[in-house]
């Protein structure tokens, strides 16, 4: 709040509930004769000139005062004075309606009696407009002498030019969306807005001139031929934000300049777009005005706001700040009464007031608090009754009210618990013989009424459902939707997750918001097994093994895999063999002697599927057993070296599609090059040999249809090597998981950093993303030391020259949890537990683990056996040995 206060010269109320905007003021000597006075016109089409001249500062309006109140009728939204009338250079008033613009000249008659003088308007011309008005802005266009023409902004972006009588031309603003600000500049002739981009433009009359014609946009080729050139902007300048208003200023000891008041700054751009400075406002500002300034080379800037507060700047220095009574939607500066710089402010319901600044002070004082003594029983009386609340309301934890916890909105998926009869699959990829498919039946059900219900299910590739997308009919309360589709393997590899999420939304119509208020609802369901893989002979051998160990007894597979298990055969009780629909194998055997289960298979992101499926299960029959003990561990190697494999092979096929991007570029510019030169012979009058410039435009062609070819195919090529890579990613997590025997936030921590994207683009590939991740986690809780703690991790995320580093960091991570690390960001984290240090191999020395890189050939594996004091008296099995022991 200011501590002065605008000084009231002179005010009124302008009629009752009318609207009033930023044009609907101006200040200017509208009878020509010689005094300035005050146009107002408002929405509901009244029209008032103002004339005060009150007897003493803060009188109130006098009769006398209002010249001329004439009712029009059409909405007013602009007034502008200025030299509109042909054969004379006297001062008109020109009005502008949303459809029509009216020319007035004001005129007033000498008054015989005490009555004063009488004012009229007499209409000069109008101009009926096809379009709908937005603004207007007016001035010598062209560097015409005597006389000002007209430029009308309508709402779609049209110029509208009138020479005062006649209409000239109209022209479309290019990528035009929005109206906004719109002003002239006679020093460059040019005019200057601000587009719905949040860019100030300006376009040159004489641009707008031989332009192409608005009215013709449907000509035919010969007449684009002999139409002008399209309209192309002089310049651009960026500011960021919507703009309120644009002033033009042209004074003898200023610099020509362009001020724009923006929603948060006011900018000062020179005569050629380049910013001289720009003020930025800690309010929301409401409308400006520059205006001349006593000290040579600076401009004053007078700024209202919408805390009733009018700023007033040189250049960006803050001068003066003056309350108002009212938020102004419009300022002026005029000279009444022989009183210069007098301020007019035009409030939106029509306040307008007349002020000046001066050193007015608020002479409120707060009212003195008479002092009383202070009774502490009282107040420890209230303090323990607060403190029986909060503690009550501690206890329920209840963030929203009882009211809320009925959902108004539910969506149940219900997948079948068989696959479907006859399958549903549509232009699937698999080279199977039958692409098996299942139903899912979704039901919406809304409590309240739900209007535009949409329902979108999704599915990961290379799964696909047969319609993603449902749009309901308005749901009644206590009703509800159901849909049926079928999900199937689309691609011809297995996907890395075998889940779907159904996601509802709609609007819920209230008392205070008709138009509804939007709510989501979204469930989770799970796809079967056996709509991607099927029972097939257990295979011997296999390139990738890996032993998950338990605290029960094995369970047959008959008891656990009901589904894929034969009961009339007694050897796949322990062992049991699964076949995707690409055609990998996995195979899964449960030991006879000891409480481990392996999987198998000659691919490693295939055991990822079978191994979660194995868990879920194990532990779903043990809850119903009402075991609570049961868990599972893992004691074997990581399989670091096979899974940087994997990354190994994304990363190439990244680099390729990097590649043909740059061929493709150079051949598409050969391909143009070529092309221009071809146009150039065909339009040249004498006829000239090709030499051969044809063929190598065929060839050309050629060679970008091929390039385009093959790195379409080697995107999905990547796609399908990125599955791999999540599935693998999600096989690394469980068995580090279980190796540390981590809980759901470690687990939920470490699929953060290691599985941040679900799409892998060029610009944001998956590499950096985790190199970036895990270094973080490396400087935070798995560090060694507060020295590490201070460094920072800074830069843009680009894509690496390699996967040295990252290979490097995700070894040094696991190394980190083999001794002790806990991944937690809380400050318990602290205390560190030290775990066991992995048996059957040597730990790797940290310091010789930084400063080496991890060459695709080396090694990198952590095991954790349970008895690491045997470790020198009994040396590790090795894999043959321990295939062996576990055969059942």
């Amino acid at each position: 709040m200011s501590l002065f206060k605008a000084r009231d010269w002179w005010s009124t109320t302008l009629g009752e509930k009318e609207e009033f905007d930023q044009g609907c003021l101006c200040v200017a000597d509208v009878d020509n004769s010689g005094q300035d006075k005050i146009i107002v016109g408002s929405y509901m089409g009244y029209l008032r000139i103002f004339h005060p001249h009150p007897v003493k500062p803060g009188d109130d309006m006098q009769a006398e005062d209002l010249l001329l109140e004439v009712q029009l009728q059409e909405p007013i939204l602009q007034v502008e004075v200025g030299k509109f009338v042909s054969g004379t250079e006297g001062l008109h008033l020109a009005v502008l309606h949303c459809r029509k613009l009216c020319v007035y000249a004001v005129s007033g008659t000498q008054g015989n009696v005490e009555h004063g003088n009488q004012y009229q308007i007499k209409l000069m011309y109008e101009h009926n407009l096809q379009r709908t008005a937005c603004n207007m802005t007016y001035g010598p266009f062209g560097g015409v002498k005597g006389r000002d023409l007209i430029c009308i902004q309508s709402m779609d972006g049209m110029l509208m030019l009138f020479e005062q009588e006649s209409y000239a031309f109209g022209r479309f603003l290019p990528g035009f969306l929005l109206p906004g600000p719109l002003t002239y500049s006679s020093r460059t002739d040019s005019f200057i807005t601000v587009s719905s981009c949040r860019q100030v433009e300006s376009y040159k009359y004489q641009v707008l001139v031989f332009a192409t014609d608005a009215e013709a946009r449907q000509e035919t080729v010969q007449q684009k031929r002999s139409s002008g050139k399209r309209l192309a902007v002089d310049w651009v300048l960026n500011i960021g934000e919507q703009a309120l208003d644009i002033c033009i200023v042209h004074f003898n000891q200023a610099v020509s300049s362009v001020f724009v008041l923006g929603e948060r700054n006011l900018f000062c751009l020179k005569d050629n777009g380049q910013l001289r400075f720009m003020k930025k406002l800690d309010y929301s500002p409401s409308c400006f005005l520059p205006y001349c300034s006593v000290k040579e080379g600076t401009i004053n800037t007078l700024v209202g706001n919408h805390s009733n507060v009018l700023n007033i700047y040189q250049d960006v220095t803050l001068k003066w700040a003056a309350q108002l009574p009212h938020v102004p939607v419009s300022v002026k500066v005029a000279n009444i009464q022989n009183l210069k710089g007098v301020i007019v402010t035009l409030s939106e319901n029509g306040h307008l007031q007349c002020s000046y600044l001066g050193t007015d002070p608020s002479f409120f004082q707060a009212p003195r608090i008479e002092s009383k003594e202070v009774n502490y029983e009282e107040f420890n009386a209230e303090m323990k009754e607060l403190q029986k609340i909060i503690r009550e309301a501690m206890k329920t934890q209840d963030i929203l009210p009882q009211s809320e916890k009925r959902r108004d909105l539910i969506v149940i998926a219900e997948v079948s618990p068989d696959l479907d009869a006859e399958s549903k699959a549509i232009d699937s990829e698999v080279k199977a013989e039958v692409v098996p498919s299942v139903t899912v039946k979704v039901t919406v059900q809304s409590r309240v009424t739900a209007q535009k219900p949409n329902l979108s299910v999704c599915i990961q590739d290379p799964l696909a459902v047969t319609c993603d997308q449902f749009i309901f009919n308005d749901l009644e309360p206590d009703s509800s939707e159901t849909v049926v589709l079928s999900v199937f393997l689309k691609g011809n590899f297995p996907p890395s997750e075998l889940e779907g999420n159904c996601v509802v939304s709609c609007s819920t119509p209230t008392e205070l918001n008709p138009e509804g208020i939007p709510k989501v609802a979204q469930c989770k369901f799970k796809l079967p097994l056996r709509l991607i893989c099927f029972p097939a002979q257990p295979s011997k051998s296999a390139n990738h093994k890996i032993t998950i160990d338990t605290n029960k007894p094995p369970i047959s597979f008959l008891t656990i895999f009901p589904d894929f298990a034969d009961p009339s055969e007694d050897d796949q009780a322990n062992v049991l063999g699964f076949q995707f629909l690409t055609g990998s194998k996995i195979t899964l055997l449960a030991s006879k002697t000891s409480q481990r289960y392996r999987i198998q298979s000659d691919q490693l992101e295939d055991l990822w599927l079978i191994t979660k499926e194995l868990t879920l299960r194990l532990e779903e029959h043990f809850k119903k057993q009402n075991c609570k003990d049961f868990a599972c561990t893992f004691s074997g190697s990581i399989p670091l070296q096979e899974y940087f494999e994997l990354i190994d092979r994304h990363f190439e096929l990244r680099l390729n599609a990097e590649k043909f991007r740059e061929l493709l570029s150079e051949r598409a510019v050969q391909f143009r090059a070529i092309e221009r030169r071809l146009l150039t012979r065909f339009k040249d009058k004498t006829p000239a040999p090709l030499q051969h410039l044809d063929t190598l435009l065929e060839g050309t062609f050629r060679e970008v249809i091929a390039l385009a070819d093959a790195a379409e195919e080697n995107q999905a090529n990547m796609f399908q090597a990125f599955t791999k890579l999540k599935s693998a990613t999600h096989l690394v997590i469980m068995l580090i998981s279980l190796w540390q025997k981590l809980n759901a936030d470690q687990i939920a921590i470490m699929e953060a950093a290691f599985l941040p994207l679900a799409e892998d683009t060029q610009e944001l590939g998956w590499e950096e993303t985790v190199d970036s991740a895990i270094s973080s986690l490396l400087r935070t809780c798995l560090s060694k030391s507060s020295k590490e703690q201070a460094l920072t991790l800074g830069g843009q995320l680009s894509m690496p020259k390699d996967t040295s580093r990252l290979k490097k960091n995700i070894s040094l991570f696991c190394d980190r949890l083999a001794k002790g690390g806990r991944l937690s960001f809380s400050t318990e984290s602290a205390t560190q537990q030290v775990a066991a240090v992995p048996g059957g191999c040597s730990t790797i020395p940290e310091s010789d683990l930084e400063e080496r890189v991890v060459v695709p050939g080396s090694t990198a594996t952590f095991t954790n056996h349970k008895h690491a004091a045997k470790q020198k008296s009994k040396p590790g099995l090795s894999e043959d040995a321990a295939e062996e022991a576990e055969k059942p």
